[in-house]
């Protein structure tokens, strides 16, 4: 009887401990939302307790499992609850240090509560808040996925998550039907925003292809190149209203991440692990000394809120670091004045790129007549941010605004801007994504764009990816024998990122000056300091490798028989 009491007693510290546990973990976890965004230094130690807190909550429910079943009723998607979270953890820990194995441990948490049907009996419960968790659930595995490019899953979740939205309407208020109703059509038409299907040329079945940073996407470099800046920080900013989005991220945006992130290794399931690697257990030389360049990602930010991320990432780059800010927003009207002139460092006179469309309801309608758009981000706005090395890249239809930036305080300042128009035959190839932003994701895919090619087999792909490696090869010997280029372009070379980015910008502005679509300067890209003609454009070599690439795609008719002048 004795016994019976004593293990009763001990059964009763075991649910009281995983309540306590259960307890702090939530209020952590909430107190995250009052971290600011912005900056790396003080969200550190309270992310850390907070992890150590689920990592032991996760362990200790394994560990008491028949007895929390037994005494405590413990229910499977309370289970799933607690793993979603350290899902949530893992993925909002990437968020901070852009590292791509943390997606790899969220995807396999997120993963195994789907494997295992934490929240299968969900419908059962009929409470709006549990179906509510299930959504919420499925939507952040849907991202996770698509930053890991696992489309296969995409499309099971999708599939499943469709259904569940549709199978319990009932259980949902009339408001939230609707969010929900939208959120799975972002995901369908963000799927489809690909910008050229590759099927295997066997099967026809779709194949994923990996675009992130890999060991074959640049060319080697020439001994002697000094790696004088590296890339620190990205600011990548989205405001294109008509554009497809998913969960605040933009087509436009998610390119530019799989542009700054090396393919993430594949690593073991940590459920099954009992000891995980715990990622609060970074020390501040780990992640100064991260794979990839810290990212910020702002969907629609006021300008108060960009001038605050700007503000916190130029102050806390490290010495000969670069910081990395990325526009993709529709241009402002520019300032139709006939009597005002536009001067070299006059950076207010033609406008910029509005990084949000809130109206302010205070004004009068005749003030509205005179006023600029509060939040559009003028040339003259990133000045101060010069001080140090600083990569911009503008793709508007009023990127022309940014393409006379002076250089104030010595530092390397390029900027890469998209052409002003594009070709009315060709607009309509664009619509899912902008086409500097294409080209600085995939140059193969943005090239068979510009050719009105949509999809391609497997093995003309992997053909023509062998060309573009040629022309990326002959735009690098451009930027490094060329005696006139700007000093700054090569400042940057020795940073893995920005080399690319530079190299297939070349490529973009190599190929819209053969095509014969785009025989206007406004359908051109541009860049501050801008790129010697003579050395890229008049480059054999590298308009030979454009012009193999269209005979092999069997658009050779598209394209100039020589050099453009």
């Amino acid at each position: 009887m004795q016994e019976g009491q004593t293990t009763l007693v001990d059964n009763r510290k075991v649910v009281q401990e995983f309540c306590e546990l259960l307890e702090c973990s939530k209020q952590l976890f909430n107190g995250l939302r009052d971290l600011p965004q912005y900056g790396q230094r003080q969200w550190q130690p309270y992310f850390a307790r907070t992890f150590e807190t689920y990592t032991k909550l996760w362990k200790f429910q394994q560990e008491n499992r028949l007895i929390l079943d037994r005494d405590y009723n413990l229910k499977r998607w309370q289970i799933g609850e607690i793993a979603s979270k350290i899902g949530q953890l893992y993925y909002h820990y990437y968020l901070r240090t852009s590292e791509t194995n943390y997606l790899n441990e969220a995807y396999q948490f997120y993963s195994a509560i789907r494997s295992r049907n934490y929240y299968k009996n969900v419908s059962k419960e009929d409470s709006s808040d549990l179906l509510l968790k299930r959504h919420r659930y499925y939507a952040r595995f849907i991202v996770v996925c698509l930053l890991l490019n696992y489309k296969q899953d995409v499309h099971d979740l999708v599939s499943d998550f469709s259904k569940q939205v549709q199978e319990n309407k009932r259980i949902l208020k009339e408001t939230e039907e609707t969010e929900w109703d939208q959120v799975v059509l972002e995901i369908k038409e963000f799927l489809d925003s690909e910008p050229v299907q590759i099927l295997n040329a066997d099967t026809f079945q779709r194949c994923d292809v990996t675009l992130r940073m890999s060991s074959s996407s640049l060319p080697t470099l020439e001994k002697g190149v000094q790696t004088r800046v590296s890339l620190g920080d990205a600011i990548i900013v989205g405001n294109s209203p008509s554009q497809m989005k998913f969960s605040e991220l933009t087509v436009d945006m998610f390119r530019m991440v799989q542009v700054l992130e090396r393919s993430p290794c594949v690593t073991a399931d940590p459920v099954q692990r009992s000891q995980r690697a715990n990622p609060s257990q970074e020390s501040a030389d780990r992640l100064m000394k991260r794979d990839n360049p810290h990212k910020y990602l702002l969907y629609r930010p006021t300008f108060f809120q960009l001038y605050t991320f700007l503000a916190t990432a130029v102050k806390e780059l490290p010495p000969a670091n670069a910081l990395l800010l990325y526009l993709s927003a529709h241009g402002s009207n520019r300032n139709n004045n006939n009597n005002s002139e536009c001067t070299e460092d006059g950076g207010y006179e033609l406008g910029g790129v509005i990084t949000n469309d809130r109206k302010e309801d205070d004004t009068s309608v005749r003030k509205q007549s005179t006023l600029k758009n509060m939040h559009c981000i003028h040339p003259a706005d990133l000045y101060p941010f010069t001080r140090k090395p600083m990569l911009i890249i503008v793709d508007s239809d009023n990127a022309n605004a940014f393409s006379h930036l002076p250089n104030l305080f010595g530092q390397p300042v390029v900027c890469l801007m998209a052409p002003d128009q594009l070709p009315h035959s060709t607009k309509e190839h664009f619509s899912r994504g902008r086409l500097l932003t294409s080209f600085l994701y995939s140059p193969l895919m943005a090239f068979m764009l510009t050719c009105g090619i949509d999809q391609t087999s497997d093995r003309l792909y992997e053909t023509c990816s062998q060309v573009v490696e040629k022309a990326l090869q002959e735009a690098q010997r451009s930027y490094l024998r060329s005696r006139t280029i700007d000093h700054s372009f090569l400042q940057f070379f020795g940073d893995e990122f920005i080399r690319l980015i530079l190299l297939r910008f070349a490529f973009c502005y190599c190929t819209l000056r053969l095509h014969r679509a785009y025989k206007d300067s406004r359908f051109y890209p541009k860049s501050h300091p801008a790129l010697p003609e003579e050395d890229f454009v008049g480059n054999p070599a590298m308009n030979k490798a454009i012009i193999d690439m269209a005979d092999v795609l069997g658009v050779r008719g598209l394209f100039l028989d020589c050099n453009p002048a």
